[in-house]
C-alpha cells in the first residue's frame, strides 16, 4: 500500500516545506518593521525635525556660519583624497588577488580586513605615536616644520586608514566569480598587460567600483573616531563635519547642531539610493555571468 504522502503533488510538498503558518511570517515582518521605525526612521526624523525646529532662517544661519563651512571644506578635502587613493589600491589589490597566485596572498587578504577589526580610536592613537611631538617621527618633523598631526594631512591619514578596504573587498568577489578566462584570451591575442586591464577588466567591474567607492566616501565623510584623535579639535581649521556637531552639540546649541546633522543624514539617504541602484546593476551583471557560465558549460562538454 503506498504511503499518502506519495499522493501529494511534490510542488506542495515543497510549499509545505518552506512555507511557515502565517502568524509567524507576521511576527517576523512586525519586528523587522519595528526594529527600523525604532532604530532608523524615528532617529531620521528627529534630526530634521529639530534641525527646523526653529525655523529655516537659524537652519540655513547654522550652515552658513564660517565654522560649518570650513568643517564642510575639511570633510569634503579629506573625502576627495581618500577616494582616490583608496579606488586606485583597491583594484590594484582586487586585481593581484584574484587573478594572481604569489606569495603572502593570504597576508595581504589579511591586511585589507584590518580596519574592520582595529577599532577607529587605536588607528588614530597609532598616528599620534608615530608623528604626535613624542613620537617616532615627532623630532624628524617638527625639526623641518612638518605638521601631520592637528592639521589636514593627519585627517587624510586617518581618513585613509579607515577607508581602504572598502573598493578592494567589493572587487575581490567579483573578480574572483568572473575568473581569468577572459584576461587569458586577450593576451592570447597578442594584448599587453595594460589593453588587457582597460579593455577586458576594468569593463567587467565597473559597477562593482563605483559600488566600493559609494560606501568608501559615505565612510570618509562620516568618520569620527580616528579623525577625532588626530585633529586636535581646531575649530575653524581641523573640525570635520561629525566634530562640529559634537562641538556643537555640547555647547548646547541643538538647532545648529541638528542642522549640521541633517547634511550628513542626506547624505546618508542619497549614499542608500545610489547604492541600492548599483546592487540591482551588479546583481544583473552576476547573474547574466552566472547564466552564461552554465549555457556555455554543457555546449563545451564532450558527448558522453
Amino acid at each position: 500500500m503506498s504511503s499518502p504522502v506519495s499522493h501529494v503533488p511534490g510542488s506542495r510538498q515543497r510549499s509545505r516545506a518552506v512555507t511557515e503558518p502565517l502568524w509567524i511570517r507576521v511576527v517576523l515582518i512586525s519586528t523587522a518593521l519595528l526594529f527600523l521605525a525604532v532604530f532608523l526612521f524615528v532617529p531620521l526624523a528627529a534630526v530634521f525635525t529639530e534641525a527646523l525646529r526653529k525655523g529655516f532662517g537659524v537652519y540655513w544661519d547654522a550652515l552658513v556660519d564660517p565654522d560649518a563651512i570650513s568643517a564642510i571644506h575639511l570633510t569634503l578635502i579629506a573625502a576627495a583624497v581618500s577616494v582616490p587613493f583608496n579606488l586606485v589600491f583597491g583594484v590594484a589589490a582586487a586585481w593581484a588577488i584574484a587573478k594572481f597566485d604569489f606569495r603572502g596572498k593570504q597576508v595581504l587578504t589579511t591586511l585589507i580586513d584590518l580596519p574592520f577589526a582595529v577599532s577607529p580610536v587605536i588607528a588614530g592613537l597609532v598616528y599620534v605615536l608615530l608623528f604626535g611631538a613624542q613620537g617616532f617621527f615627532g623630532e624628524w618633523l617638527s625639526d623641518h616644520d612638518i605638521k601631520i598631526l592637528f592639521a589636514v594631512p593627519g585627517i587624510v591619514l586617518a581618513t585613509v586608514f579607515v577607508t581602504f578596504p572598502f573598493v578592494a573587498r567589493e572587487l575581490i568577489p567579483l573578480m574572483q566569480a568572473q575568473g581569468t578566462e577572459e584576461e587569458e584570451a586577450a593576451i592570447t591575442l597578442g594584448a599587453s598587460g595594460f589593453v588587457t586591464f582597460w579593455r577586458v577588466t576594468l569593463p567587467n567591474i565597473k559597477w562593482g567600483i563605483l559600488y566600493g567607492v559609494i560606501l568608501c566616501n559615505a565612510r570618509a565623510m562620516g568618520e569620527f573616531g580616528a579623525v577625532s584623535v588626530v585633529s586636535g579639535h581646531i575649530r575653524g581649521l581641523t573640525n570635520t563635519m561629525p566634530l562640529h556637531v559634537e562641538i556643537l552639540y555640547n555647547e548646547y546649541n541643538f538647532a545648529a547642531a541638528f542642522a549640521v546633522a541633517s547634511l550628513l543624514a542626506l547624505l546618508a539617504l542619497v549614499t542608500l539610493v545610489l547604492k541600492t541602484f548599483v546592487e540591482w546593476r551588479l546583481g544583473n551583471e552576476l547573474k547574466a555571468l552566472k547564466t552564461g557560465y552554465q549555457e556555455s558549460g554543457p555546449a563545451t562538454a564532450p558527448a558522453q
